[in-house]
């Protein structure tokens, strides 16, 4: 029996519920944040949080699966683009996003949603490094190329969400395309 999309309301009463413990996480630690306060900042009652999560910790799962599948498909969209348009596309995505991107960059949050992201961004450098050079995936100084590359491109974006996004696309964009140039010209001089 095939499950049915969810209607407006619904979706409307979880994204409410989401934004409701990202900000909460701005403020506190997970384990410290209680169905109550999500309800309240959500302006919904308990028994509409009971409704669609069993607790605190089951939404912030339901959130990191739903955050890992989507970013795992714009990763997938944006493997065949040239550097430059992969981080205009991104830094788009993280723009339009960014209620999940405090999320994800949150001192608070469980901290894995941070180290899969990076994953997925060290895995998509690889990947288009390995095509590129015709070598292995698991060569070793492309693993640690690869790893300085998607650990510099975190570092700015989370510094931009960090900051509340006070600097423009263009500046974040710009930043990242440049360092990962240089970057990428070092790398294929090896």
């Amino acid at each position: 029996m095939s499950e049915k999309a969810p209607d407006r309301r619904t979706q409307k009463t979880r994204k409410a519920l989401f934004d409701a413990l990202v900000e909460l996480l701005t403020e506190k630690e997970l384990s410290k944040v209680t169905v109550q306060e999500i309800s309240d900042k959500a302006e919904v009652n308990r028994v509409t949080f009971y409704n669609h999560f069993l607790d605190v910790y089951d939404l912030y799962d339901k959130i990191e699966q739903e955050v890992l599948v989507e970013i795992g498909l714009l990763m997938l969209q944006l493997e065949e683009l040239p550097s430059e348009k992969f981080f205009s596309h991104l830094i788009d995505y993280v723009d339009q996003n960014r209620t999940v991107f405090k999320l994800i960059f949150s001192p608070n949050a469980k901290g894995e949603l941070r180290s899969k992201f990076n994953t997925l961004i060290e895995g998509l450098f690889r990947q288009i490094q390995t095509e590129k050079q015709n070598s292995d995936l698991n060569d070793t100084l492309i693993v640690y190329q690869n790893c300085y590359r998607s650990q510099g491109c975190l570092a700015v974006i989370e510094r931009w969400v960090s900051r509340g996004f006070t600097e423009s696309k263009e500046l974040i964009f710009s930043t990242l395309s440049g360092l990962d140039s240089n970057t990428e010209r070092f790398i294929a001089s090896k």
